[in-house]
Protein backbone atom coordinates (compact mmCIF):
# COMPACT_ATOMS: atom_id res chain seq x y z
CA UNK A 1 0.00 0.00 0.00
CA UNK A 2 1.41 3.59 -0.73
CA UNK A 3 3.20 5.69 1.87
CA UNK A 4 1.63 8.93 2.47
CA UNK A 5 4.52 10.62 0.94
CA UNK A 6 3.56 8.43 -2.96
CA UNK A 7 0.26 10.02 -1.99
CA UNK A 8 1.27 13.58 -1.92
CA UNK A 9 3.08 13.08 -5.16
CA UNK A 10 0.10 11.68 -6.88
CA UNK A 11 -2.21 14.54 -5.25
CA UNK A 12 0.43 17.31 -6.43
CA UNK A 13 0.36 15.50 -10.29
CA UNK A 14 -3.23 15.30 -10.20
CA UNK A 15 -3.76 19.12 -9.14
CA UNK A 16 -0.98 20.56 -11.45
CA UNK A 17 -2.66 18.09 -14.50
CA UNK A 18 -6.20 19.44 -13.43
CA UNK A 19 -6.96 22.36 -11.20
CA UNK A 20 -8.20 25.18 -12.56
CA UNK A 21 -9.36 23.86 -15.54
CA UNK A 22 -13.22 22.47 -16.84
CA UNK A 23 -13.67 19.09 -17.31
CA UNK A 24 -14.70 18.32 -20.78
CA UNK A 25 -15.51 14.87 -20.21
CA UNK A 26 -16.01 11.89 -17.17
CA UNK A 27 -16.41 8.49 -17.29
CA UNK A 28 -17.01 6.65 -14.20
CA UNK A 29 -16.67 2.98 -14.87
CA UNK A 30 -18.51 1.63 -11.54
CA UNK A 31 -22.12 0.93 -11.65
CA UNK A 32 -22.99 3.85 -8.96
CA UNK A 33 -21.82 6.53 -10.85
CA UNK A 34 -22.03 5.25 -14.30
CA UNK A 35 -24.62 7.69 -15.07
CA UNK A 36 -22.27 10.91 -13.38
CA UNK A 37 -21.59 13.26 -16.06
CA UNK A 38 -19.09 16.36 -14.45
CA UNK A 39 -18.23 17.82 -18.07
CA UNK A 40 -18.41 21.63 -17.59
CA UNK A 41 -17.13 21.78 -13.78
CA UNK A 42 -13.76 23.37 -13.00
CA UNK A 43 -11.54 21.14 -10.92
CA UNK A 44 -10.57 23.02 -8.17
CA UNK A 45 -7.96 21.41 -6.31
CA UNK A 46 -6.90 18.22 -5.49
CA UNK A 47 -5.82 17.56 -2.15
CA UNK A 48 -3.98 14.57 -0.19
CA UNK A 49 -5.35 13.46 3.35
CA UNK A 50 -3.01 10.58 4.60
CA UNK A 51 -3.27 8.00 2.31
CA UNK A 52 -6.35 9.11 0.72
CA UNK A 53 -7.30 11.84 -2.34
CA UNK A 54 -9.58 14.43 -1.94
CA UNK A 55 -10.56 16.31 -6.04
CA UNK A 56 -12.84 19.03 -5.30
CA UNK A 57 -14.91 19.88 -7.87
CA UNK A 58 -17.41 23.02 -8.93
CA UNK A 59 -20.57 22.59 -7.54
CA UNK A 60 -19.75 21.19 -4.09
CA UNK A 61 -18.88 17.75 -5.17
CA UNK A 62 -15.31 16.11 -3.75
CA UNK A 63 -14.20 13.06 -5.53
CA UNK A 64 -12.86 10.21 -2.92
CA UNK A 65 -10.24 8.10 -3.78
CA UNK A 66 -7.98 5.28 -2.41
CA UNK A 67 -4.86 3.66 -3.75
CA UNK A 68 -5.41 0.26 -1.64
CA UNK A 69 -2.84 -2.14 -2.35
CA UNK A 70 -2.69 -2.12 -6.13
CA UNK A 71 -4.29 1.48 -7.25
CA UNK A 72 -2.82 4.24 -9.25
CA UNK A 73 -3.96 7.09 -10.75
CA UNK A 74 -1.62 8.64 -13.99
CA UNK A 75 -1.81 11.38 -16.20
CA UNK A 76 -1.40 11.64 -19.90
CA UNK A 77 -1.30 14.01 -22.62
CA UNK A 78 -3.34 14.23 -25.33
CA UNK A 79 -2.57 11.50 -27.86
CA UNK A 80 -0.13 9.70 -25.52
CA UNK A 81 -0.64 6.04 -24.96
CA UNK A 82 -2.11 4.68 -22.16
CA UNK A 83 0.29 2.73 -19.91
CA UNK A 84 -1.69 2.19 -16.66
CA UNK A 85 -2.99 -0.98 -17.47
CA UNK A 86 -5.35 -3.24 -19.18
CA UNK A 87 -8.67 -0.93 -20.36
CA UNK A 88 -10.95 -3.49 -17.64
CA UNK A 89 -8.82 -2.10 -14.54
CA UNK A 90 -9.33 1.44 -15.31
CA UNK A 91 -12.18 2.99 -12.47
CA UNK A 92 -12.83 6.37 -13.71
CA UNK A 93 -11.81 9.44 -16.68
CA UNK A 94 -11.18 12.67 -16.02
CA UNK A 95 -10.79 14.79 -19.17
CA UNK A 96 -9.68 18.14 -18.35
CA UNK A 97 -9.60 21.18 -21.37
CA UNK A 98 -6.42 22.88 -22.37
CA UNK A 99 -5.86 26.52 -20.60
CA UNK A 100 -5.33 28.07 -24.52
CA UNK A 101 -5.72 31.67 -22.86
CA UNK A 102 -3.64 31.32 -19.77
CA UNK A 103 -0.47 32.89 -19.77
CA UNK A 104 1.68 28.73 -20.03
CA UNK A 105 -0.93 27.56 -21.93
CA UNK A 106 -1.33 24.65 -20.53
CA UNK A 107 -2.52 21.59 -23.32
CA UNK A 108 -4.89 19.35 -22.36
CA UNK A 109 -4.49 16.52 -19.79
CA UNK A 110 -6.41 13.45 -19.01
CA UNK A 111 -6.41 11.18 -15.37
CA UNK A 112 -6.98 7.99 -15.23
CA UNK A 113 -7.45 6.25 -12.16
CA UNK A 114 -6.69 1.95 -12.38
CA UNK A 115 -7.55 -0.54 -10.01
CA UNK A 116 -8.83 1.74 -7.25
CA UNK A 117 -10.50 -0.42 -4.22
CA UNK A 118 -12.14 3.20 -2.83
CA UNK A 119 -13.99 5.62 -5.49
CA UNK A 120 -17.42 7.57 -4.07
CA UNK A 121 -18.31 10.70 -5.35
CA UNK A 122 -19.57 13.19 -1.94
CA UNK A 123 -20.44 16.48 -1.16
CA UNK A 124 -17.69 18.81 0.14
CA UNK A 125 -19.21 19.64 3.09
CA UNK A 126 -19.19 15.85 3.96
CA UNK A 127 -15.46 14.90 3.16
CA UNK A 128 -15.63 14.22 6.93
CA UNK A 129 -17.69 11.36 6.00
CA UNK A 130 -14.65 9.33 4.04
CA UNK A 131 -11.40 11.12 6.45
CA UNK A 132 -13.13 12.06 9.38
CA UNK A 133 -11.94 9.45 11.33
CA UNK A 134 -8.21 9.79 10.22
CA UNK A 135 -5.03 10.44 13.19
CA UNK A 136 -3.00 14.22 11.98
CA UNK A 137 -1.71 13.97 8.75
CA UNK A 138 2.10 13.85 8.81
CA UNK A 139 2.15 15.80 5.76
CA UNK A 140 -0.89 18.03 6.28
CA UNK A 141 -2.09 21.14 7.49
CA UNK A 142 -3.00 19.23 10.55
CA UNK A 143 0.06 17.73 11.93
CA UNK A 144 0.14 17.49 15.59
CA UNK A 145 2.89 15.72 17.10
CA UNK A 146 1.60 15.62 20.69
CA UNK A 147 -2.11 14.42 19.69
CA UNK A 148 -0.45 11.75 17.23
CA UNK A 149 1.54 10.82 19.96
CA UNK A 150 -1.40 10.99 22.56
CA UNK A 151 -3.02 8.43 20.32
CA UNK A 152 -0.01 5.39 20.00
CA UNK A 153 0.41 5.55 23.75
CA UNK A 154 -3.91 5.51 23.98
CA UNK A 155 -3.42 1.66 23.91
CA UNK A 156 0.26 1.05 25.74
CA UNK A 157 -0.30 -2.75 25.28
CA UNK A 158 -0.19 -2.66 21.06
CA UNK A 159 2.54 -3.58 19.49
CA UNK A 160 4.29 -0.46 18.06
CA UNK A 161 4.25 -1.56 14.32
CA UNK A 162 0.70 -2.09 14.68
CA UNK A 163 0.17 1.31 16.03
CA UNK A 164 1.78 3.41 13.52
CA UNK A 165 0.01 1.38 10.88
CA UNK A 166 -3.15 2.45 12.03
CA UNK A 167 -4.35 5.95 10.37
CA UNK A 168 -6.66 6.69 13.31
CA UNK A 169 -3.21 7.64 15.47
CA UNK A 170 -1.61 9.28 12.71
CA UNK A 171 -2.10 9.32 9.20
CA UNK A 172 0.56 8.53 6.34
CA UNK A 173 2.51 5.45 7.53
CA UNK A 174 2.68 2.07 5.53
CA UNK A 175 4.89 -0.81 5.74
CA UNK A 176 8.15 0.80 4.64
CA UNK A 177 8.35 3.58 7.10
CA UNK A 178 6.65 1.14 10.18
CA UNK A 179 9.89 -1.26 9.38
CA UNK A 180 12.09 1.91 9.30
CA UNK A 181 11.18 3.77 11.71
CA UNK A 182 11.39 1.08 14.19
CA UNK A 183 14.74 0.04 13.14
CA UNK A 184 16.07 3.84 13.45
CA UNK A 185 14.74 3.73 16.82
CA UNK A 186 16.58 0.57 17.99
CA UNK A 187 13.14 -1.53 18.63
CA UNK A 188 11.48 -4.31 17.78
CA UNK A 189 7.60 -3.71 15.94
CA UNK A 190 6.93 -5.98 18.28
CA UNK A 191 7.67 -4.09 21.32
CA UNK A 192 4.35 -2.65 22.99
CA UNK A 193 4.21 1.23 22.67
CA UNK A 194 4.25 1.52 26.17
CA UNK A 195 7.61 0.29 26.65
CA UNK A 196 9.23 2.01 24.24
CA UNK A 197 12.03 4.02 25.84
CA UNK A 198 11.30 7.38 27.22
CA UNK A 199 13.66 9.19 24.54
CA UNK A 200 12.92 7.71 21.86
CA UNK A 201 8.69 8.29 22.93
CA UNK A 202 9.28 11.95 22.47
CA UNK A 203 11.39 11.43 19.63
CA UNK A 204 8.64 8.92 17.18
CA UNK A 205 6.40 11.57 15.63
CA UNK A 206 9.17 14.09 14.92
CA UNK A 207 11.38 11.49 13.43
CA UNK A 208 8.11 9.94 11.19
CA UNK A 209 7.10 13.56 9.86
CA UNK A 210 10.95 13.88 9.32
CA UNK A 211 11.17 11.15 6.91
CA UNK A 212 7.79 11.39 5.39
CA UNK A 213 8.97 14.93 4.54
CA UNK A 214 12.49 14.20 2.51
CA UNK A 215 11.14 11.91 0.97
CA UNK A 216 7.74 13.47 -0.68
CA UNK A 217 10.20 15.05 -3.22
CA UNK A 218 12.37 12.71 -4.46
CA UNK A 219 11.57 10.22 -7.31
CA UNK A 220 13.63 7.15 -5.21
CA UNK A 221 12.45 6.86 -1.34
CA UNK A 222 15.47 6.74 0.69
CA UNK A 223 15.76 6.73 4.65
CA UNK A 224 19.76 5.99 5.27
CA UNK A 225 20.89 8.84 2.76
CA UNK A 226 23.58 6.44 0.74
CA UNK A 227 23.44 6.04 -2.55
CA UNK A 228 22.30 3.07 -4.18
CA UNK A 229 21.48 1.27 -0.01
CA UNK A 230 18.04 3.58 0.16
CA UNK A 231 16.27 1.52 3.04
CA UNK A 232 17.59 0.04 6.14
CA UNK A 233 15.88 -3.01 6.93
CA UNK A 234 12.96 -3.26 4.31
CA UNK A 235 12.73 -5.63 1.57
CA UNK A 236 16.33 -6.80 3.00
CA UNK A 237 15.42 -10.56 4.40
CA UNK A 238 18.43 -12.15 4.70
CA UNK A 239 20.99 -9.38 3.25
CA UNK A 240 23.26 -8.04 5.74
CA UNK A 241 22.00 -5.13 8.34
CA UNK A 242 24.03 -1.53 6.51
CA UNK A 243 25.00 -1.01 10.87
CA UNK A 244 25.91 -4.36 12.33
CA UNK A 245 26.12 -6.78 8.97
CA UNK A 246 24.11 -9.29 11.04
CA UNK A 247 21.16 -10.97 8.56
CA UNK A 248 17.85 -9.12 8.42
CA UNK A 249 15.13 -10.92 9.23
CA UNK A 250 11.34 -10.54 8.27
CA UNK A 251 8.20 -12.17 9.38
CA UNK A 252 4.63 -11.24 8.47
CA UNK A 253 2.85 -8.69 11.53
CA UNK A 254 -0.46 -7.77 11.91
CA UNK A 255 -2.35 -4.22 11.59
CA UNK A 256 -5.73 -5.41 12.41
CA UNK A 257 -7.13 -6.01 8.62
CA UNK A 258 -4.19 -8.34 7.14
CA UNK A 259 -0.53 -9.74 7.90
CA UNK A 260 1.87 -7.29 6.57
CA UNK A 261 5.67 -8.10 5.80
CA UNK A 262 7.61 -6.39 8.50
CA UNK A 263 12.16 -6.72 8.94
CA UNK A 264 14.01 -5.62 11.39
CA UNK A 265 17.88 -6.42 12.64
CA UNK A 266 18.02 -8.84 15.58
CA UNK A 267 21.06 -7.41 17.11
CA UNK A 268 20.31 -3.60 16.65
CA UNK A 269 16.42 -3.54 17.53
CA UNK A 270 15.85 -4.60 20.96
CA UNK A 271 11.99 -6.29 21.85
CA UNK A 272 9.84 -9.24 21.38
CA UNK A 273 9.86 -11.03 18.12
CA UNK A 274 7.58 -13.25 15.98
CA UNK A 275 8.09 -17.17 18.15
CA UNK A 276 8.22 -18.14 14.12
CA UNK A 277 10.06 -15.96 12.24
CA UNK A 278 10.15 -17.16 8.57
CA UNK A 279 12.53 -15.43 6.14
CA UNK A 280 11.22 -14.23 3.57
CA UNK A 281 13.90 -14.28 0.24
CA UNK A 282 12.15 -11.44 -1.78
CA UNK A 283 13.75 -8.30 -1.81
CA UNK A 284 11.64 -4.82 -2.29
CA UNK A 285 14.33 -3.32 -4.12
CA UNK A 286 14.79 0.52 -5.21
CA UNK A 287 11.88 2.51 -3.67
CA UNK A 288 11.33 4.33 -7.37
CA UNK A 289 8.24 6.69 -7.35
CA UNK A 290 5.56 6.45 -10.52
CA UNK A 291 6.01 9.38 -12.92
CA UNK A 292 2.90 9.74 -14.20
Amino acid sequence: MPEGDTVWQTARRLHSALAGRTLTRSDFRVPKYATIDLAGRTVLDVTPRGKHLLARIEGGLTLHTHLGMEGSWKVYADQQRWTGGPAHQIRVILVAAPDADAPDARPGRTAVGYRLPVLELLRTTEEDRAVGHLGPDLLGPDWDPERALSNLLGDPDRALGEALLDQRNLAGIGNVYKSELCFLLRVTPWLPVGALPAEHTAQLPVLAKKLLEANRERPIRSTTGRRGQDLFVYGRANRPCLRCSTPVRAADQGDGSRERPTYWCPNCQAGPVPSTTPSRTTSHGTQRRPTN
